[in-house]
């Protein structure tokens, strides 16, 4: 399966989560070992929602130390900035030319930015779904690890290939969701309120940069109730997210204890917080510390950045010239 190719990107912006680890890049470490994989730091993309430059640099070392830090081998997968590859905008260009305004604007994401950004809706946060078809076509990606926000996303890519196809020949084929045969894991905000996010509700999210001290305050914050006075109830969905949580860094006999307790209408909850917060500091140390190792030998992160990017340009010079043949 080693031919075929998945492509996918994570913005330069904000830290790495929980939500991030358990619904992507633990897919991405699985699929590393199965198939030809780009995986690259959406710094261009980012710039549609913070437009100050001035730390893009900074964040792509960053977002790239953290990927390394949670298992991603540069020896297996090519890691690259999307601002190292001018191919990319070049089919931007391109498949601009195949997108319509009226589609561009339906898409859910532009309308929530939209609205989260009044006075900054530009061009490029209008395209944003045009740069993410580049960034899959110029590499021919089959398969994209997408979850629920990005299908739209998809799809479009998809309409995008079967445009570029008919009107200038067979070019691009039409990429697909993936997620290496498994469900993907939704990781809730520890305040019950939607899912744990890079910028917003910071107090209830974990991140992969947090210390020990702060993971275990934000776990003995995180909403609870009274426990359940029938047995057998259903769980609430912030009650199932700490259990959820609990499944995948604790040890199982561990949750099962604390999941009979709460079927036994016998579950305290202060109990199941503490070890809680100390598996999860156990989990994500090592992942931080490496990280901070990472970011200091910055001679390393820019090698990696290079090497992935002649290995990204060798791919994408080629599609580039076949499109290039077919569109003028």
């Amino acid at each position: 399966m080693k031919n075929e190719i998945v492509v996918s990107g994570i913005r330069s912006t904000g830290n790495l989560h929980l939500g991030n680890y358990f619904g992507a890049m633990q897919n991405y470490v699985k699929m590393q070992g199965h198939y030809e994989c780009y995986f690259f730091v959406a710094d261009y993309h980012s710039l549609t929602t913070h437009p100050d430059a001035k730390e893009l640099k900074n964040n792509v070392y960053k977002v790239l130390a953290e990927n390394i830090a949670c298992g991603l081998d540069p020896e297996k997968v090519t890691l690259y900035a999307q601002s190292d590859i001018p191919e990319i905008p070049e089919l931007y260009l391109m498949l601009n030319m195949l997108a319509y305004k009226g589609e561009l604007e339906k898409t859910a994401s532009f309308k929530e930015k939209a609205r989260a950004q009044p006075d900054n809706i530009n061009a490029g946060l209008l395209t944003y779904p045009t740069l993410m078809s580049a960034d899959i076509l110029i590499h021919k990606g089959k398969y994209v690890p997408v979850g629920k926000d990005q299908e739209q996303h998809l799809e479009m890519a998809r309409n995008f290939a079967q445009r570029f196809n008919y009107r200038y020949g067979e070019t691009f084929p039409e990429p697909i969701a993936f997620n290496f045969g498994t469900s993907l894991v939704k990781i809730q905000s520890l305040d019950g309120q939607g899912k744990m996010s890079k910028s917003e509700n910071e107090n209830a999210t974990i991140y992969l940069n947090d210390s020990d001290e702060l993971i275990l305050k934000k776990i003995k914050k995180a909403k609870t109730d009274q426990g359940p006075t029938q047995p057998n109830s259903p769980m609430p969905d912030y009650i199932e997210n700490l259990f959820l949580l609990m499944k995948l860094v604790s040890h199982e006999d561990k949750y099962l204890k604390y999941l009979n307790d709460y079927n036994q209408c016998n579950i305290r909850y202060g109990d199941m917080k503490n070890d809680l917060g100390n598996d999860m500091v156990q989990f994500i140390k090592p992942i931080r510390e490496k990280t901070i190792e990472l970011k200091q030998d910055e001679t390393y992160i820019k090698s990696v950045l290079k090497i992935g990017q002649e290995k990204a340009r060798t791919n994408a010079s080629k599609t580039i010239q076949e499109a290039r043949k077919k569109w003028v």
